[in-house]
């Protein structure tokens, strides 16, 4: 995220890729698309400035604090009120993943092999509570980062210093060196990190106020300096986004990369029940569905509203199940491919109604590295045989996974084939809310198998090895590596592999890590995602602006 985002979404609101906030029920939807009021908006599209925008989304974020939140709900948020020192291009497709100045003046000037970053933050920004932003909240934040056992704190270990405090907490991080006068910024390093630049544009890096306390602040989320504000959020229930005051005032002039956004509001309602926001997107009493419709309703939206309402859009996220490799069952490498050769993707390709296209490795197509694989031809035959010479004496397992659909299907449907190996199989059907907190915590018992998904938070391989298939990336809580699963030739390649530069010679090696890390099986991918837009007819789809990373671009809404 260091890790990618577990970036857990449904279909469309995944690991790439889901939002939730609240939704202003009392507002009209005509008093929606047809405000008048432009204060702060970018006013650049001829379509109608103001308003408020009425999301809907199926679950709430893993966490509305920068510092914790990775799943695409908390991502898609943050793009637009955390602004890091560098930041995302907003823009569609692959365009959307360059790296551009954020709060620093200029990218970067990098020295010493890669190892030094030099950086200086723009004079007169301020947060949306008024305060200054300085240059040492930026080392305040990554240091919060670390006494938050923050799952994306592995991103900025390798700065001189942070790993030793990352177990004592104290004295600070030394690779960090800010003068608040000036605004310079220079980040030691341990050694080159060609990712680095990209790590420093998440959300997860942009500074905070330098007192903000250690702990989860989803429920009173911290000042921001984007063009929006996270001002309310009830857990569990939805959170709601108005205009940053101090955007307009001094921070929009000091970041132009950054849009001001057309609508003055955007409040998010978690509504549980996928096809009630396909009505409600119909009828107008909501503006936009974050996540995708449901699978029994997914064609029929599609064939009604595709290029009026409804577009799809590629996104860089895969869907997989677990395999919990420190304890039996699935220790042994024969179990986990048997797993490998039963699960079918194109039954799940099914499940899912063609919001996936299937697949059977890590990275997902259009990511550099990607090479076809197809190591694991779909049988029960072949599977059965491997589970007979592996003889496990353990067949009692438990197989989790989230409440959204159609992910609750597909856990249902991987029951059903682990029941068909021969496994006595009890499903673990949790919260969408929380599911990722709990599988992520190793006090959580019978951590067998499960659901999940992951969509990368930047244009490279890293963004999906890293994070979820290394030593490094173990943790107790907050867990990315969900299979615990840790072979040293494997991590040694992929540690080695982010200190350099993207290259012809990299994304070859990234391929047969890949390779390696699918016969050894710990994951079994099944499906590549795509990520629907859908909107009310009185928004402009044409508008709407799909970042690779963060999905649609909250500062691109506006109504017709």
């Amino acid at each position: 995220m260091g890790p990618g985002h577990m970036s857990y979404r449904s279909p469309r609101s995944l690991a790439l890729a889901g939002l939730a906030l609240v939704v202003a029920l009392a507002l009209t939807l005509s008093a929606c698309g047809s405000s008048s009021d432009t204060s702060g908006g970018s006013g650049d599209s001829g379509g109608s400035e103001g308003g408020t925008l009425k999301a809907t989304v199926g679950s709430f974020p893993d966490y509305l604090d920068p510092s914790l939140g990775l799943s695409v709900e908390s991502l898609n948020s943050f793009y637009n009120t955390y602004i890091p020192l560098l930041t995302y291009a907003h823009e569609s497709g692959a365009a959307g993943g360059k790296v551009v100045p954020g709060l620093a003046k200029a990218m970067p000037k990098i020295s010493d092999g890669g190892r030094t970053y030099e950086l200086t933050l723009q004079k007169g920004l301020h947060y949306s509570n008024g305060e200054a932003v300085k240059a040492s909240d930026f080392k305040a934040t990554i240091e919060r980062l670390f006494r938050l056992n923050s799952p994306g704190s592995p991103f900025y270990e390798t700065i001189v210093g942070a790993a030793q405090f990352a177990k004592t907490k104290q004295g600070g991080i030394s690779g960090i060196e800010t003068n608040d006068q000036s605004g310079e910024i220079t980040i030691h390093l341990e050694g080159p990190r060609g990712t680095f630049e990209n790590e420093l544009a998440l959300p997860t890096a942009a500074p905070l106020p330098a007192g903000t306390p250690a702990k989860d602040l989803t429920p009173s989320p911290p000042p921001a300096t984007g063009p929006y504000a996270i001002v309310k959020s009830q857990v569990g229930r939805g959170w709601e986004l108005a205009r940053n005051p101090q955007w307009a005032k001094s921070n929009a002039k000091l970041v132009p990369s950054v849009p001001s956004g057309h609508v003055d509001r955007i409040d998010f309602d978690v509504l549980r029940n996928p096809s009630t926001q396909v009505n409600d997107i119909e009828s107008g009493r909501y503006d936009w569905m974050f996540n995708a419709p449901p699978a029994d309703r997914y064609a029929d939206v599609k064939e009604q509203f595709e290029g009026s309402q409804f577009e799809v859009n590629a996104a860089p996220g895969t869907y997989f199940f677990w395999l919990n490799t420190t304890q039996p069952p699935f220790d042994d490498v024969k179990v986990r491919q048997a797993v490998a050769h039963a699960v079918d993707a194109r039954a799940l390709e099914r499940v899912y109604a063609g919001q996936l296209i299937g697949t059977q490795q890590v990275l997902p197509p259009g990511m550099p590295g990607y090479e076809k694989l197809d190591l694991y031809p779909h049988g029960l035959a072949a599977a059965k045989e491997l589970i007979a010479e592996a003889d496990p004496s353990d067949r009692a397992i438990t197989v989790w996974g989230n409440t959204e659909s159609p992910n609750n299907e597909a856990v249902e449907y991987y029951g059903g084939v682990l029941e068909e190996l021969g496994f006595e199989v009890t499903l673990k059907i949790i919260n969408a809310d929380n599911y990722f907190t709990v599988i992520g915590n190793d006090s959580t018992p019978d951590l067998d198998t499960g659901f999940a998904n992951w969509f990368a938070e930047y244009p490279n391989p890293n963004a999906f090895f890293q994070p979820m298939l290394t030593e490094g990336s173990l943790a107790p809580t907050n867990a990315t590596n969900l299979a615990r699963f840790a072979d040293p030739g494997i991590s040694t390649k992929i540690e080695k592999l982010a200190t350099e530069p993207l290259g012809a010679e990299q994304e070859a090696e990234y391929a047969e890590v890949d390779k390696e890390v699918m016969e050894e099986a710990p994951l079994i991918p099944y499906g590549n995602a795509t990520a629907p837009t859908f909107v009310s007819a009185a928004v402009d789809l044409e508008s709407v602006v799909f970042n690779p990373t963060f999905s649609q671009d909250l500062t691109s809404f506006e109504f017709k």
